[in-house]
Parts: C-alpha cells; sequence; structure tokens
C-alpha cells in the first residue's frame, strides 16, 4: 500500500483590462448568453480551473451560430482579438494556454480566416519587442503557436519573414547582452548570465522549429535567390549556430544545441543533398577541401572549416547528425554509410579524451544514439555495412571495450546509457546474422563465456547478462551452468548489488516460463522451474543472513510473485509443513519467519485475502501471534506488516486484525533497535490511514444506503459497528501509548509512543465538517497533557522533539486543560533552564518557549512580570499570537544574556560555572527558526531586534573566542580582570601545565576563597594538592570550576552564536541599503557577519568551535549565491581569492592554523564552493582545484611546506564533501599524484597530510566499505 498525497493542481487566472471589458460590454445581451457575454462572465472569475471550464464552452456556443452571419458579425472579430490578446498574454506553463489553443483548434472553417487576422495582429505586436530580456516571453508564444496549434502556425506562416527576422535579430542581441555580462568577469552577474544563456537556448531550439515544422516556406526561395530575404536569414542563422558551437564559454546544453542546429540549416540549405554526408564527414575528420565547398557554407562557418577542431565541437557535431540526418530510408546511399562509420571512430578515439562528467555523460548518450542509427541504417543498407557491423568486425569490439570499461563509471547515467549500448549491439549482430540460428552463433557464444566468467561482484555483468538472455534464451545459459540462479542469490547479501542480481533473476525466470509455455502444452512444467527459481530462495529464506533475506525479500521476491502469483500456494504448502519444526532463532527466520515474509509480500502487492487465508486454514491466527512474538526482530516486522500493508488503501480493518495489532504494542513498543522502531511506527501509520480511509468509505456508505437494503445485507457487518469498533480500538491504542510514557520509560518505550501518538493526531486530523472516526483531542486530560510536557525533560532531543510536535498539534486542548499558575510554573522553569550548566537543559528550556509562546494569554500570565512589553502599531493592525509573544520572548532572553556577557568580561570563570550564555542564545535561535519571517506584522520592532542580536552575538564571541582561538584550547583558563583573583588564576594555570598523570582532568578543583599562597610558592612551581577557592556569583553559591568547564562553555557560546547569525542571514530577507523594504538586515549587517565567519573559521584551533560555525557559515553562502544585491553576491569570490592568496604567501605573521589538519580553513573553502550555483560553469571550483593541485605537488626548492600542506588538507576536505558531487571526478587523477609524491617528502606534516588525502580518494573512487565480508569482492 502506498500513501500518496493528492497534489492540487494551480492554474493562474487571466484579467482583462478596462477597455476590453468595456469593448464586450457593447456586445453583452441580458437576455441571452452570446460569446462575448460568455468571455466577459470568464474573466471576471478569479479561479483559474473555473475559468477552464468556462472556455471550453467557447467553441460550442460559436458552432450554434450562424456561420455566414458570424464570419461578418463585429462581436465575433471583437471577440476574436481579445482571445488572441489573452492567448499572448498568458505563460507558457499556465494550462489555460492549452485549453485555449485546444477549444480554437475546433472553431468552423468559415470563421478560422477571421481568427488568423486577429492572431497576426497580436503577433506582430509581440515581434515589436525590443528589450533583449523581454526576448523570453516572445519566443515561448512562438513556441506554443507551432506545438498543435493550427491558428498559431497559421500566423506564423503569414508572418514567415518578419518572424525569421526576429529569431535572427533575438540570436544576436542575446549574444552581445551575454558578451557584455561576461565582460564585467563578476561572479556577481551569474543570474543574468544564466537567464541569458536560457533565452539563447529557447531562441536555437524555436530557430529549429521554425525550419523544421514549416519548411514549405523556405523552398523555393532559398537556393534559388541567394539575394532573397530568407536565404540572408537563414545564412544569418546558420552563422550565429556555428558561433555558438564554437563557444566554450556557453552552457554546453547551448552548444549541443547550436551542434543540432548547424546540421539542419545546412541540410536546409544544402543542394545536392546526397552530397552533405562527404561534407559533414569530411568536418568531423578534419579534412576539409574549401575548393569542393559552397561559398556560402564557408563564410558562415568558417571557424568549423579549420583541420582541429575542438574535442566538444566534434561531439556535438556528431550528435547533430545522428539527430538531424535521415537514416531509415538508406536515402543517403554510401556516402551515409562512410559517415556512419566515421562517427562511430570519432566517438571511441574521444571516450579516451573527454573525462568530464557532463562530456563523459554526453559522449554515451550519443553512442547510444548511434546504435539506434545504425540500426535503423541496416534495415536498408548494403551487405558491406552488414560486414562492417558483425559482431566480430572492429567496430563492435571496440564499443565492446568501451562497455567494459563504462559499465561500472561512477556516473548513473553513464551505466545506463552503456546498458542501452550494449542491448543494441546484440540487435545490430542479429540484424546482421538474420536467418541464421542465434543460440549457435560463435559471437554470442563467446560473450555469454566472457561475461560468465567475470566476478559476480562485477556489476556491469547483470545487465549485460540480462540483455544476452533477451537474445539466447535462459535454457542455453543453464545448460553451460545450471547453479547459476543460487549463485546470483547469494551475491544479494551485498545492499549494492541486490538491485541489480534481482533484475537478472526476473528476466531469466520470466524468460524461462515463456520457454517453458511454449515448449509444453500442459502444466506439467511447473514443478520443475519451481526447482529451478523459488526452491533455493525458501532455503535461504529460513536459514540465511539477515541481510542476505532481507535483500531479498525486498527485491526478488515481490518480482517472483508478480511473475507467477500461483507460486504463492506452492510456497505456503512447503512452509507450513515445516513452520512448526522450524521456527527459527535470534539469527535465523526459519519457517515460519519465511512464512510470514511471503505473506506480507503477497498481501501488499494483491495477490491474497488475509481473511481468506485465515478462514480456509491455510495460516492460523496462532501462527501470526508467534510471528509477532518471535526472537529475530525482521519477524516480527514482517508478522505485522502482513496486518498493516495492503493493496487497497481503503479495505476494512477486520476484528481479527485489530485484536493482534494490540497484542503485539503490548510486547514490542520497547524495541532496542532504532530502525524497527522506525519500521514499527510506518507500519501502524499505514493501519491507521487504513483505518481512516475505509471509514469515509464506511460513513458514505452509511448515509447511501436504505434501511431496507441493509437489512438485505444484514449477513455483513452494519458500517455503524465497524465504526464503533474502529472508535474503541484506536482508544485502547491511546490508552495503551499514554499508559508507555510513565516517568522513568526508556527511551525505546518513548520515542515508539510518541511517534505513534503523532501518526494519530496527523492522520485524524480532518476538516470542520467531515465526519470523523476518531479525535486524539478527546482522548487528552490534564493528566496526559502533564505527560507530554514531562517528556522535554528527557535527554534525548528526539523525543522532546516528538513531545513538542505533539503538542503543537493538540496546543487548544494542552492550554484550555492547563491553568494559569502551571503555566507560569512551566515559564520560570524554562527561564531557569536556559541559565543550566547542563547543555541539554537549554534545549528544554528552548521547546518548552517554543510551545508556550502558541498560548494567547502568555503575556498576561508570564511575560507581564519580567518585560514590558507593548509595540507601537495602529489598532487596526492585527498580530498574531506566535509573533507577538516569540518578540518579548526574545527580549526577556535577550535582556538577560546582554546582562550575563558584562558579568563573564569580569570573570569568565565564574560565568562558565554559574550562568553559561549559551543557554539563552540557543533559545532565542530556537525562537526565531519557528517564526513565519515571511508574514510578519512588527517589522520596525523585529529591525531594531535584530540589530540587538547581531551586536550581543558580536559581544559574546568577543568574550569567549580567547579561548577557541588559543593554540591549545583544551587546558586553558585566561586571566580575569578581576585583580583579586588573578592570583588564585595563576595557581590553576600552574595546575593544568601538563603532568606525568591526567588527575587534574578526572576531578574538579574547588578553589577555597581565603586559602593564602607565598608567591615564592609560585616561582618555584612547587606541587600543590587540593588548593581550591571559592567563587560566588550573584547569589555567592559555592562554584566548581575546571578547564572543561570553561571550554565547553567558550564553544558551545561560539556554537550557538554561529547557528544564531546563520539562522537570521537564512531566514531574514535581506534588503538593499539604497532601497527601504521590509527587510529585516541590512547589506552591510550581512557583511560584517560575514566577515566575522571568516574571522573565526580561519582563527579557531578547537574542532567543535570551527565545525560549528562553519555551520552558520554554510546557511550565509547559500543566501548569498541567491541573493538580489550584487555587492552581496561577489562577495564568495573576494573572500575565496584573499584566503588563498594568503595560503600562497607563506608570510610569517599570517594567523592561519598550519596544525590541526589546518583548523577551520578546509571547512571555510567547503563553503564557498559548495554555495556555487549547481547549473552554473562552477568556474570557482575550476579555478580553486587548479590553485590547490599546483600547491599540492611537491617544490623543487621548498621555502616553505605550509602552503602544501594547507593545499593537501583543503583537497581531502573538497574531495569528502558530497555536495560538489561529479564536478570534482574530473581532479581524482591530480589529487591521487600529488598524494603520493606527498609520501616521499622529508616532512612529517606532508606525509601525514598526504596519506589523509589519498585515503579520502580512494573512499570517493571506490565508496564506503558497506559491509564486514568483502570475500566476494577481493581481486583476483
Amino acid at each position: 500500500m502506498v500513501l500518496k498525497k493528492k497534489k492540487e493542481i494551480q492554474v493562474d487566472a487571466f484579467f482583462l483590462d478596462q477597455q476590453q471589458r468595456e469593448k464586450l460590454q457593447r456586445f453583452t445581451k441580458t437576455e441571452e448568453q452570446n460569446l462575448a457575454s460568455l468571455l466577459l462572465h470568464c474573466a471576471q472569475l478569479s479561479n483559474g480551473i473555473q475559468q477552464i471550464q468556462c472556455i471550453k464552452q467557447i467553441v460550442p456556443l460559436v458552432k450554434k451560430m450562424d456561420q455566414n452571419s458570424a464570419a461578418c458579425d463585429p462581436m465575433v472579430k471583437a471577440c476574436l482579438d481579445i482571445l488572441g490578446e489573452t492567448y499572448f498574454s498568458l505563460g507558457s506553463k499556465n494550462p489555460l494556454k492549452k485549453v485555449l489553443s485546444s477549444s480554437l483548434n475546433g472553431l468552423p472553417e468559415e470563421l478560422m480566416m477571421l481568427a488568423v487576422q486577429s492572431f497576426v495582429c497580436c503577433l506582430r505586436e509581440e515581434l515589436k519587442t525590443a528589450d533583449v530580456y523581454l526576448y523570453r516571453k516572445v519566443l515561448d508564444n512562438l513556441a506554443s503557436c507551432m506545438e498543435d496549434f493550427s491558428l498559431g502556425r497559421a500566423s506564423i506562416k503569414n508572418l514567415f519573414e518578419e518572424v525569421l527576422q526576429f529569431l535572427q535579430k533575438s540570436l544576436l542581441d542575446i549574444q552581445e547582452a551575454n558578451r557584455q555580462v561576461n565582460s564585467v568577469k563578476s561572479y556577481g552577474n551569474c543570474i543574468v548570465q544564466t537567464q541569458l544563456m536560457h533565452d539563447l537556448l529557447i531562441a536555437i531550439k524555436v530557430s529549429m522549429m521554425l525550419v523544421q515544422k514549416l519548411q514549405e516556406n523556405i523552398q523555393g526561395s532559398l537556393w534559388k535567390h541567394h539575394e532573397s530575404f530568407v536565404w540572408q536569414s537563414m545564412c544569418s542563422l546558420l552563422k550565429s549556430s556555428a558561433n555558438f558551437l564554437m563557444d566554450d564559454t556557453l552552457l554546453q546544453t547551448v552548444q549541443t544545441t547550436s551542434g543540432l542546429a548547424v546540421i539542419l540549416f545546412t541540410k536546409a540549405m544544402y543542394e545536392p543533398v546526397e552530397e552533405l554526408p562527404s561534407l559533414v564527414s569530411d568536418l568531423l575528420l578534419g579534412s576539409i577541401q574549401r575548393t569542393g565547398v559552397p561559398v556560402w557554407f564557408v563564410s558562415n562557418c568558417r571557424a568549423l572549416c579549420t583541420a582541429e577542431l575542438p574535442d566538444s565541437v566534434r561531439l556535438f557535431l556528431c550528435h547533430g547528425a545522428l539527430a538531424m540526418l535521415e537514416w531509415k530510408s538508406g536515402s543517403m546511399g554510401e556516402n551515409g554509410e562512410k559517415l556512419l562509420l566515421d562517427i562511430v571512430s570519432v566517438l571511441l578515439s574521444l571516450s579516451s579524451e573527454l573525462k568530464e562528467s557532463s562530456m563523459a555523460t554526453s559522449l554515451s548518450r550519443i553512442l547510444a544514439i548511434w546504435t539506434s542509427s545504425a540500426l535503423s541504417a541496416l534495415v536498408s543498407g548494403s551487405s558491406n555495412l552488414k560486414i562492417k557491423l558483425n559482431g566480430s568486425s572492429v567496430i563492435i569490439g571496440k564499443l565492446l571495450e568501451y562497455i567494459y570499461t563504462h559499465w561500472e563509471h561512477p556516473l548513473d547515467a553513464v551505466r545506463h546509457q552503456t546498458k542501452l549500448i550494449f542491448k543494441n549491439l546484440l540487435q545490430i549482430h542479429q540484424t546482421t546474422i538474420a536467418g541464421s540460428n542465434e543460440k549457435s552463433d560463435p559471437f554470442f557464444a563467446r560473450l555469454t563465456k566472457r561475461l560468465l566468467s567475470l566476478e559476480w561482484h562485477v556489476k556491469g555483468k547483470y545487465a549485460s547478462l540480462g540483455c544476452l538472455v533477451e537474445c539466447v534464451g535462459t535454457e542455453n545459459i543453464l545448460q553451460l551452468d545450471g547453479t547459476i540462479p543460487a549463485q546470483i542469490l547469494d551475491v544479494m547479501n551485498d545492499q549494492s548489488l541486490a538491485p541489480y542480481a534481482s533484475d537478472l533473476l526476473e528476466t531469466m525466470f520470466t524468460n524461462h516460463k515463456a520457454h517453458f509455455m511454449l515448449s509444453f502444452k500442459e502444466g506439467s512444467w511447473i514443478d520443475q522451474w519451481h526447482d529451478i527459481w523459488v526452491s533455493p530462495l525458501l532455503v535461504i529464506l529460513c536459514e540465511g543472513k539477515h541481510d542476505q533475506t532481507t535483500y531479498i525479500i525486498d527485491y526478488y521476491l515481490p518480482k517472483l510473485l508478480r511473475c507467477s502469483p500461483d507460486s504463492l500456494s506452492y510456497m505456503i504448502r512447503i512452509l507450513q509443513a515445516s513452520a512448526d519444526a522450524n521456527l527459527g532463532s535470534r539469527s535465523t527466520r526459519g519457517a515460519l519467519g519465511a512464512l510470514m515474509a511471503c505473506l506480507r509480500t503477497a498481501r501488499a502487492h494483491g495477490h491474497l485475502e488475509l481473511s481468506n487465508i485465515v478462514s480456509n486454514g491455510l495460516v492460523s491466527t496462532e501462527c501470526i501471534k508467534q510471528g509477532l512474538v518471535h526472537q529475530h526482530n525482521q519477524v516480527c516486522i514482517d508478522a505485522l506488516g502482513l496486518l498493516c500493508e495492503t493493496h487497497r488503501s481503503t479495505e476494512v480493518v477486520s476484528m481479527e486484525e485489530m485484536q493482534l495489532i494490540q497484542f503485539f504494542m503490548m510486547y514490542n513498543l520497547n524495541s532496542q533497535s532504532p530502525s524497527v522502531r522506525q519500521q514499527i511506527c510506518s507500519l501502524l501509520r499505514k493501519l491507521f490511514c487504513r483505518i481512516q480511509e475505509s471509514s469515509q468509505v464506511l460513513y458514505k456508505t452509511e448515509q447511501n444506503k436504505t434501511k431496507q437494503e441493509l437489512l438485505e445485507h444484514s449477513a455483513q457487518r452494519h458500517p455503524s459497528e465497524t465504526l464503533q469498533q474502529y472508535k474503541d480500538f484506536m482508544s485502547s491504542v491511546c490508552d495503551r501509548l499514554f499508559e508507555a510514557l510513565f516517568p522513568g520509560s526508556s527511551h525505546p518505550t518513548r520515542f515508539s509512543a510518541l511517534s505513534i501518538l503523532g501518526s494519530i493526531a496527523e492522520i485524524f486530523s480532518v476538516p470542520k465538517g467531515q465526519a470523523q472516526v476518531f479525535h486524539l483531542d478527546q482522548e487528552m486530560d490534564p493528566t496526559r497533557v502533564q505527560t507530554l510536557i514531562q517528556c522535554f525533560a528527557s535527554t534525548f532531543e528526539e523525543v522532546k522533539v516528538l513531545a513538542f510536535e505533539l503538542l503543537v498539534k493538540l496546543r487548544d486542548v494542552a492550554f484550555n486543560l492547563q491553568d494559569s499558575e502551571n503555566q507560569d510554573l512551566l515559564f520560570q522553569a524554562a527561564m531557569d533552564l536556559s541559565t543550566s550548566t547542563k547543555p541539554y537543559d537549554c534545549v528544554t528550556a528552548s521547546y518548552l518557549l517554543n510551545f508556550l509562546v502558541y498560548h494567547k494569554e502568555l503575556q498576561h500570565i508570564c511575560l507581564g512580570k519580567y518585560v514590558e512589553h507593548k509595540p507601537q502599531m495602529d489598532e487596526n493592525t492585527v498580530v498574531s499570537t506566535v509573533e507577538n509573544n516569540t518578540l518579548a520572548v526574545v527580549k526577556l532572553l535577550l535582556m538577560n544574556v546582554e546582562e550575563e556577557i558584562l558579568q563573564a568580561k569580569k570573570s569568565l570563570l565564574q560565568a562558565a560555572a554559574s550562568f553559561p550564555m549559551y543557554g539563552r542564545v540557543h533559545c532565542i535561535t530556537g525562537a526565531l527558526q519557528q517564526l513565519p519571517f515571511k508574514d510578519l506584522t512588527l517589522v520596525a520592532e523585529w529591525r531594531e531586534m535584530v540589530a540587538r542580536l547581531i551586536l550581543m552575538a558580536y559581544k559574546l564571541s568577543a568574550v569567549v573566542s580567547p579561548v577557541v582561538q588559543s593554540s591549545s584550547p583544551e587546558g586553558l583558563i585566561p586571566m580575569d580582570s578581576d585583580s583579586e583573583s588573578a592570583g588564585r588564576l595563576q595557581m590553576i594555570l600552574h595546575e593544568i601545565q601538563p603532568q606525568d598523570t591526567n588527575d587534574y582532568f578526572m576531578q574538579a578543583k574547588i578553589l577555597k576563597e581565603h586559602c593564602k599562597v607565598e608567591s615564592e610558592k609560585l616561582a618555584d612551581h612547587k606541587a600543590m594538592e587540593n588548593i581550591c577557592t571559592e567563587m560566588r556569583g550573584k547569589e555567592r553559591q559555592t562554584c566548581d570550576v575546571t578547564a572543561q568547564m570553561v571550554l565547553v562553555c567558550c564553544w558551545r557560546s561560539m556554537k550557538e552564536v554561529s547557528l544564531l547569525l546563520g539562522t537570521l542571514c537564512k531566514l531574514l530577507p535581506s534588503q538593499a541599503a539604497s532601497e527601504p523594504s521590509n527587510g529585516l538586515i541590512t547589506v552591510e549587517q550581512v557583511k560584517n557577519i560575514g566577515e566575522y565567519f571568516k574571522h573565526h573559521l580561519l582563527q579557531s584551533r578547537h574542532r567543535g568551535a570551527f565545525e560549528l560555525a562553519y555551520a552558520g557559515f554554510v546557511q550565509l553562502t547559500e543566501m548569498l549565491s541567491r541573493c538580489n544585491s550584487e555587492s552581496l553576491r561577489k562577495m564568495p569570490e573576494q573572500w575565496l581569492c584573499c584566503v588563498l592568496e594568503e595560503i600562497k604567501s607563506c608570510d610569517p605573521s599570517s594567523t592561519l592554523c598550519a596544525t590541526r589538519r589546518s583548523a577551520g580553513i578546509p571547512f571555510y573553502i567547503q563553503a564557498l564552493l559548495a554555495s556555487e550555483p549547481k547549473k552554473s560553469k562552477t568556474d570557482l571550483l575550476k579555478m580553486t582545484m587548479k590553485e590547490l593541485i599546483s600547491l599540492a605537488a611537491p617544490l623543487n626548492e621548498p621555502s616553505s611546506v605550509i602552503p602544501q600542506v594547507h593545499a593537501l588538507n583543503i583537497l581531502r576536505a573538497l574531495f569528502r564533501d558530497t555536495r560538489l558531487g561529479e564536478n570534482i571526478m574530473p581532479y581524482v587523477a591530480d589529487g591521487i599524484q600529488a598524494a603520493i609524491l606527498g609520501f616521499t617528502s622529508p616532512v612529517w606534516a606532508v606525509r601525514n597530510s598526504s596519506t589523509l588525502l589519498f585515503s579520502a580518494l580512494i573512499t570517493r573512487i571506490f565508496g564506503v566499505k558497506r559491509g564486514k565480508d568483502e570475500n566476494s569482492k577481493k581481486n583476483r
């Protein structure tokens, strides 16, 4: 059963201006509906879907009119004019546009000419557009007119020369605009540049569409009159396309499409067409002779007529030739066959040259297109072509080598295309040997033996064997080795191989079944088929390892049942016979577990009804109960899945199923395995959805059926009885879940109970007015609300999250069941916890405050006595409860933390022991994260609050940064400014010097206030034991202080400051300094935040500090890449260049950390590169990798190894970063070389960094080791 959310279709409505409405109103009639009144009514609708229904009535209404008079009716003319204006005003993706074109296609013939006139006028106005940034709308309209819209196509035909002129002008204008943007050489212009690139791509596509779909307009005047306007326009289009093809600064998709356009335009203009393949061959091979080429081609494609074309250009020309030339009919003759062979030789030579991921993908796709074209050409090809494309030929041999080297390529797309190439190669060989026996063919025999000789861990083997099976049949392969099915099943203990193995098995057993059905008339073959394909499966399910059985059930079993549903009864019979004797154990499923797995899979895919097998006695209820409490976790899950998963989401839940579910919940809520808990929650969610959806069906059934009908079907359960059973069942489930949340209950139990309750609250919350079988609100009481609030005290944050989400869903009833005194106590507890020295307490405080801000009376009950909060606003302004309360809470927390920062400046030890400030900041960040910043009312107050928060963050950072930026922060306690405690701190500093033992870090040192120590003893560094003093806070309490406490306070404060600043940058809309807006943070503030992150990432030594500064910095850089302000968009590039220059400079005064794996520097560069737009040309990444690779290489005269160490450490971080994806792959070879050469360095730091880089590269190349048993993958 798959749970799918219904997707709502959004349609933007269109509107008419005043002039258009007045025009229609002149023709409307009150007594009857006519075309004008229908259009006017349609325009007045605000719902786009309603407008669609209205537009569909236009043509039927027109057809009712007298066609002869309608053609002369001014009302019809006015309506057609407005329809034309409406059509061209709609966006290309608006469904209204498609509906309008479809409707107008049905206009009567008599009105078509009138409609064309209206559309021609509108299109002529569109073509007058002069702004290059508005061309896209015109291009989209032209494309729409040519797509199955006879009226639009007729309009373009009438304005053919004007359209050609516009396309010619648009290509040149967009190219010039792109050149101007590039000349600025600014990373900040990437958004404008990307927009221009896509506009250029659409312009090229529309030009091609025009030539393809309106070819008849070109014929006759094209090559006969070289001075004609059409000819000149076509030459201009060809010239522009050739220039785009050669311009490597453009996006690859633009160059690819330009390659198609060059071939298409040349084909349309070239004469005689039979010689075109020779021209394309000469272009690809670089052997073009200008004397034999038309002058117009040389003048327009001068750059292509060179001896050495770039590899990418040759690739795109190959694609153009394959896609745009006709290969099926054999019309190109011998020249066409020669071109086909030349193309594949060029492609194979390029395969060793083009290594960049995008180019490698394009090459594999174009090779696949070549194999399809070769198949088409062979149908009418010569015998010579068949010989050259035979399986034993050189070309096929080279293609097989390409397949063998690329079938395990890192790119998914390349692997997929490689499979397609192999499949087409087999078909090519079949075509060349048509008429002979395929099964005894030597090429297929050699190929089969070669593939079977490979190890099973080679992923490419599976897809290739699957293709081969379709050619030679499963029977022939099993004759070579009958143990293949068992071998493949053995491989399925590796998840990375399981999908490939299951696909191969499906191909084999499906083919085998088809072979048996053709060979044997009766069903006598089924037992033999079961012995080969089903029996080995059952043995493994009973005795196999956990991973292997899991993957077989997930991947293989559903496919087997889909192929042969009748095999289920065979499985049940075999497993039921041994279920009592083989119950399984903790490590094996046994026959009982295998039975549960088969039944679950069969029911989930609609192959059985549970009620039928229970009533027929095939499986007993006691057997299912045994499965529900089995000692093997997965058997329990399968038994539960049998009850919860069905093929139909509205299938009624039986009483027996509900009783079994209750039985299951008694014993399994406290499962220690996280994955099992998640599966339990997921399956029960499916059950609750079934109850919800089936209850809606039952309600409708109850309403629709009369009492007489209900009496006639009295043998069946009455819907109201089932609904009452549902209600009682859900109520008992909730009772059980709340009982499990008793104080002291284990984390697994709480997680399961809260997750299931959350699902119930979500699933059974439907709009008011709709009948509902169960309401969780009605099950709540004060005790249960208190139970949920107590879950905030859990030390596991996921429990806090679940409890918070559930309480928010039930907030109305929760607040009503709690008195004001209790809520005041909760608020006071939250404020106390926010300054606790235990880190998890501030998380509890954050969730408590985030829950309480939903209370409408929070200010009256709690906040009023702490802070005065009366925001200035108009009387008519309505402020949401959450916004108002959050502002007051943040204000209160900010006041407290500002006061504590002042105290911390005097004594950081006192702050660490009495009032660590990170808790307050954590609560502020949590409050901001749940605030709807796009819909704020108190903008002025929030703007002031944000400024104060940023200032507070800087102040707090200044207090704690000396510790985390120390070269050895783990044992540092900084000097206090308080002169009285300075001497005592000297004692601690002495004590934390490295000693032979680590006693200092095992127990806290207590400082006695009145302990007198002479300075001479300090100078002599005598051992001090049990020296202590009292550090008193505001309430004069005794404080235990250790270096760890100070460090925790400092680095957690840095963490929270970073997350707060990152949140402010990510959530708040940025305003430009020059224009006032509703933005809450200015460009200047964002720049300052960026400088802050830069400073701390490059200077922090403590890993926790710079890792968490990185988390905030990533949020900032992602915001900068999407920002409208050009000065902000330029910042990542500027920062990157600066830090690379500093690394290269070897400046002794540099503050960059060369130890601790370069500390925060790799994180800093990672964040800058990962935020670069994914669809851009990744110029920053290319520039950075080029610099780092050169720095990482050993120097002949090393003045300093520090740049090399930095480069190796940064490269390691970049190769490990998954967000850089395949863009980093072209640099792997250089990285390996740098790492290996680094092993030879005499400097330990270089050798160490090289080793770490090498390890990261091995993981990047071969993937993560997924299991302990690697014997099947060892090299042989």
